[in-house]
Formats: C-alpha cells, sequence, structure tokens
C-alpha cells in the first residue's frame, strides 16, 4: 500500500474566483471530509498531488494548519480539455478502519490462444483495511478456455479482504474466433465461375 506524505495550505477564499486562482499558481482545490467532522477546504501544489495519484488507491498524509489527516482520495476531477487537477475529494480514514474501494485487477498466465481475450470490467470492487489497498488484484488465466468467462470470485484477494462486487461480475471474456474473416479470404482466393454462354 502506497503512502505518501503532502503539504497543503488552508483555504479562506472559496467560489470559482479563488479555484481559478489556485489552480493559476499551481494548486489543486480539495474538501477533507469523514468521520462526522467538519469539512476541511484546502490546496494541494499540483505536482505533487499528481505524482501521488499514479498510484491507485494511494494513502495520503495531509499536513496543514498544524495538523496532519491520512486521507483516501475519493473523487478527482480533472480539465477534460487541459488535464489540469479542477478538484479533489479526500475521505479521512483512520489506521486499521475498513473502507470500500475499486481496485485494478491485472491477468496473469497464459489463457487459450484460439480465443480473443475481452477486458469487460478492469475493476472491481472490495472492502478491506485502509492500510493494506494494494495497487492491483490478480486474476489467473492458466487453462482459461475460449468461450467462457472469468468473474470477479475468481480474482484473488488479499487476506481479510471481502469482495463487494457482485460474485457474477464478469472480468474477462475469452471470445472464439470468429471463421467469417477466413471464409470471407477463401471465398475472394476461389477462381469466380464462368458466367453461361448463351
Amino acid at each position: 500500500m502506497a503512502e505518501v506524505s503532502i503539504n497543503a495550505s488552508v483555504r479562506t477564499n472559496f467560489g470559482k474566483g479563488a479555484s481559478r486562482r489556485d489552480r493559476k499558481v499551481g494548486l489543486v482545490p480539495a474538501v477533507i471530509y469523514g468521520h462526522n467532522a467538519e469539512p476541511q477546504h484546502i490546496s494541494l501544489p499540483a505536482r505533487e498531488l499528481g505524482n501521488a495519484l499514479k498510484q491507485s488507491n494511494v494513502l495520503l498524509d495531509v499536513t496543514f494548519g498544524g495538523k496532519t489527516e491520512l486521507v483516501l482520495p475519493k473523487s478527482v476531477t480533472k480539465n477534460p480539455i487541459t488535464g489540469i487537477f479542477e478538484h479533489i475529494d479526500l475521505l479521512v480514514v483512520r489506521r486499521g478502519e475498513r473502507v470500500t474501494v475499486d481496485i485494478p485487477v491485472h491477468t496473469v498466465g497464459t489463457h487459450d490462444k484460439d480465443g480473443i481475450l475481452e477486458h469487460v470490467n478492469n475493476t472491481i470492487q472490495v472492502e478491506l483495511e485502509a492500510t493494506s489497498i494494494p495497487q492491483f488484484l490478480e486474476l489467473n488465466l492458466d487453462g482459461f478456455a475460449a468461450g467462457t468467462s472469468k468473474y470477479a470470485s475468481d480474482v484473488s484477494l488479499p487476506a481479510g479482504a471481502k469482495l463487494v462486487s457482485d460474485p457474477h461480475t464478469v472480468v474477462v471474456h475469452l471470445s472464439e474466433k470468429s471463421t467469417s474473416s477466413a471464409d470471407a479470404t477463401e471465398a475472394a482466393a476461389a477462381p469466380a465461375a464462368e458466367a453461361p454462354t448463351a
């Protein structure tokens, strides 16, 4: 589980104008909430935040106003054109506390080469301790036959983790290769039938 320390500043000005000013100087407006506490408004350095968020489900030790909060990024808003961070929501967590998160699924092993692998769901939802969230989960494809699927229940979970997604959620499907393209190729290669003479 990745854990990154980052310094922030307390926000005292709000609204779109204040947020734009923050972003112009390389800061990202953020809100920290959770555990029935009043929301806390802060600004985070965009570069450090961007580096931290390259890791999925990273925990942040955010220091601001003379205190440090352990938080989990929950909602990140980016400008769809520029890719600049516009806002981020951060959930306060406690060590040993269980949280529900979406975790990426990586496939390992060798599947039937006569099939085409389709990734239907790239993540599944899991409940586990906040400080024990893995970067990804593994799904073994050894012996995976064409025409079948692998489900959320087939994904390997770490000790103490509980599957929240429907166990029957399809994660990957191995489609059988279509013979239509091969048939079309053969038809094109076949000599054309001679037209009947009058």
